[in-house]
């Protein structure tokens, strides 16, 4: 099933044959790499990037206040496999399977882009709980 919705954010242009190779060819690298189930660290990985906090931009008499809301879960894996993809493409230079694999296995021991952009996340949440009262 979380396969299945991470191939369809891979997905461009509707090409799905393409976004399997590359989903695919990175768990193959997974497993070459680790020695580990690859469905294990994707699962793992998603759940070291999903956030429990974000900041939502809200304008209250002339002020935008930033307010910390907890996240739904279907948003929260939502947001961790978009962070991925996106850790993932930019890393230039290489085909998208290798950023992916790469990132996967950065994302599981806790290292990379997308874990970092979580811990943004959180922290800007943890700045702004001053305002959480504001929230709807």
């Amino acid at each position: 099933m979380t396969v299945a919705k991470f191939i369809n954010h891979v997905m461009r242009k509707g090409k799905k044959t393409v976004a399997r190779k590359i989903v695919y060819g990175a768990f193959d690298a997974i497993k070459e790499e680790t020695k580990q189930d690859p469905l294990e660290v994707f699962e793992r990985a998603l759940k070291n990037v999903t956030p429990f906090f974000e900041v939502r931009a809200r304008r209250i008499g002339g002020a935008t206040y930033q307010i910390p809301i907890r996240v739904k879960e279907e948003r929260a894996t939502t947001l961790a496999m978009r962070w991925i993809i996106q850790a993932a493409k930019s890393k230039k230079g290489k085909p998208m399977s290798q950023g992916l694999t790469q990132e996967l296995i950065d994302a599981f021991n806790k290292t990379g882009k997308a874990v970092l952009r979580r811990r943004d996340t959180h922290r800007m949440a943890e700045a702004n709980k001053a305002f959480s009262h504001l929230a709807w």
